[in-house]
């Protein structure tokens, strides 16, 4: 089958470690399923890979990729869940159990013809999805709902600002919250990207350096080094920050003399569970909320859809399509 493959790692060219071409199929274990792809998404990840940060020794060759939709083996429509754990040894989450995997770190990933999983990771699609809107949904959308809707701990009406947000999560928070009530602001460094959030939802749009009209709850963070002062900044006594990124680095200095002294809190968030990238799925479909789609590309023009994400050229998400 056809495969986009992270063949090593070239940190300061990610591209030159990327191949593009035939690759063993699936052989899945008893108890995983083979899904056809009908699409699939890029994530920070696959470049992370590339340059070396997010790979284990002796991962390499992988396949590339996390996030998918297609068809599995019965014809059913499905959305792929990229994460492979068991739910009990997390306490109900599969992401907490200790021996967690994911697609393209332990397993071949989702930038493929076909994508083996175990059969708790197929997630009905909604036929009112699309499959290039569902494939951005376990990745990005999903990341997003959780931070907001798990982890922010802000009800309806309350402030949420939203660092980076002309990228895949960014625009998702802004969807996804200003949708369920939430008073979203974004911030942006492009000038057009913050016209597009204002017609995506966000109350208020703001650049960088902008000064904020007041305080806010909670800060939806991807970004990392570069805007985590800020963030910390923004928030009002007692405020969280959400972090699920680092694009820009992952040691700023902590500022603990802000952290105790405004009794603020910092929280982690990784993904969300197979039940939440259902109900995310659900909660698309009541609302007629739909994942920011920057381009569709077929699988072999990955490499384009992979330069415009390193360069910050994209506002929401790249779909390929094998």
């Amino acid at each position: 089958m056809y495969a986009v493959v992270a063949e090593r790692s070239v940190p300061e060219d990610p591209l030159a470690g990327l191949r593009t071409g035939p690759w063993p199929e699936p052989r899945p274990p008893e108890g995983w399923a083979t899904v056809e792809v009908r699409a699939a998404a890029l994530n920070h990840h696959d470049l992370w890979t590339l340059r070396g940060v997010a790979v284990l020794p002796g991962q390499l060759p992988v396949v590339l990729g996390s996030d998918a939709a297609g068809v599995d083996e019965d014809g059913r429509e499905v959305i792929v869940y990229p994460v492979i754990g068991d739910p009990l040894a997390g306490r109900g989450d599969e992401t907490l159990d200790p021996a967690v995997e994911f697609l393209s770190v332990h397993w071949p990933g989702t930038l493929a013809q076909r994508v083996s999983v175990p059969h708790r990771c197929l997630v009905p699609k909604p036929a009112e999805l699309s499959f290039a809107e569902a494939a951005c949904l376990p990745g990005a959308w999903l990341t997003a709902y959780r931070m907001l809707f798990e982890k922010s701990g802000v009800e309806p009406g309350g402030v949420v600002l939203v660092q980076g947000a002309g990228g895949g999560v960014g625009t998702a928070a802004v969807r996804l919250g200003s949708a369920a009530g939430l008073r979203v602001w974004a911030v942006s460094r492009s000038a057009e990207k913050r016209r597009r959030l204002t017609e995506l939802g966000a109350e208020r749009v703001l650049a960088p350096d902008e000064r904020l009209p007041h305080k806010v709850e909670a800060v939806i963070d991807t970004v990392g080094e570069a805007t985590y002062a800020a963030s910390l900044k923004a928030l009002r006594t007692g405020g969280r920050l959400v972090l699920s990124g680092a694009t820009t680095g992952g040691l700023p200095p902590a500022d603990l003399g802000r952290l105790f002294a405004n009794q603020l809190s910092v929280v982690g968030s990784t993904m969300g569970t197979a039940d939440q990238l259902a109900r995310l799925a659900a909660f698309c479909v009541r609302t007629g909320v739909r994942p920011v789609v920057d381009r569709v590309l077929p699988l072999s023009r990955v490499r384009e859809g992979l330069a415009a994400m390193d360069a910050g050229e994209l506002f929401g998400k790249v779909v390929l399509v094998p």
